[in-house]
């Protein structure tokens, strides 16, 4: 296949992804233009729907992790890498997982790598964050989105669609940490270690995107079904049941 021809097939293939826009970039060969055009059609597409009458046991939804190189992205820390794993209800389809190592075009500060275990050399082989970008809007496509303590890994990737596409993010999120303090009033610690430990959820990897995801997602599964007996069906009755609190 000739090149021009890799380049057409490419080009149509973003047209059925993401509209004309993403397509005639990738034709004329834009840098990360493609990708930008792609986050801002996602956005757009999230806006249109909503979930909150949709049965928590059949939701889909996207549990994930940002890992960083600190905590203030207004500062220049960075996106260092995004985990994540989709799950059907209390299903965790483990074999649909996304990871992605970002190069944050800075030092990673010491303690982060001892943290993380990811040194500067594994994160200057990592990709670029508008392409990491692209690809994760890509994989949760209209999907909710559940982190524990979601404030920090909110703020990263709300201020990195808007750095490098200028939108909003536009998901729900369901926090983890929340829910918890609904469902265990009474805990001295809502930490996710914590958390896991009191929920049977065995801790493998702590402070990997993924591995964090996974976790995460095991505690959600274990909320899920103590939240449907309590006879709270849908989303927007477990948000109605979370305001309160």
């Amino acid at each position: 296949m000739k090149e021009g021809d890799r380049g057409i097939g490419r080009a149509w293939n973003l047209y059925k992804m993401g509209g004309l826009t993403p397509a005639i970039a990738s034709m004329f060969g834009a840098p990360g233009a493609q990708q930008m055009a792609f986050i801002r059609h996602a956005a757009k597409e999230q806006r249109k729907q909503s979930a909150l009458d949709l049965p928590l046991m059949e939701l889909e939804t996207v549990v994930f992790d940002l890992e960083t190189t600190g905590f203030y992205p207004e500062n220049g820390d960075e996106i260092l890498s995004i985990g994540g794993v989709l799950m059907r209800g209390p299903e965790l389809m483990e074999a649909q997982q996304f990871y992605r190592l970002v190069n944050p075009r800075r030092r990673v500060p010491r303690h982060i790598v001892e943290l993380t275990g990811i040194t500067n050399e594994m994160a200057a082989h990592g990709e670029d964050l508008v392409q990491a970008l692209s690809d994760f809007m890509a994989f949760i496509g209209k999907r909710v989105l559940i982190a524990h303590a979601s404030g920090h890994d909110k703020q990263f990737l709300g201020a990195a669609l808007w750095r490098t596409s200028k939108v909003r993010l536009t998901h729900r999120v369901l926090d983890t940490m929340m829910v918890a303090k609904w469902l265990e009033p009474n805990r001295d610690s809502y930490g996710l270690d914590e958390l896991l430990e009191s929920n049977g959820v065995p801790i493998t990897r702590r402070h990997h995107a993924l591995e964090d995801a996974i976790m995460t997602a095991k505690l959600w599964q274990r909320y899920l079904h103590r939240i449907a007996a309590r006879n709270i069906v849908t989303l927007g009755d477990l948000y109605a049941y979370l305001s309160r609190h």
